[in-house]
């Protein structure tokens, strides 16, 4: 089994957003839903991009460690 930095991912009532990406990272972002499903139906691609984005803003020091300043320091 592939090691994926996203678990499961929720089952919420999706949100409409038009976001214009390149084809290489719509294919990617399909290929990773394949490969997150583990042999179930792969996952569309519009349903990893908040919680990547939410793990990436999770996983940042320097996100992290700004977020902690007060504004303007």
């Amino acid at each position: 089994m592939t090691k994926l930095k996203l678990g499961p991912i929720a089952d919420d009532k999706p949100v409409k957003i038009a976001l214009e990406i390149p084809a290489t990272l719509h294919r990617d972002l399909t290929e990773y839903g394949r490969l997150l499903a583990e042999g179930g139906a792969a996952i569309e691609p519009a349903k990893l991009i908040v919680p990547m984005l939410n793990r990436f803003i999770a996983t940042d020091r320097g996100f992290a460690k700004a977020k902690r300043l007060p504004s303007g320091a």
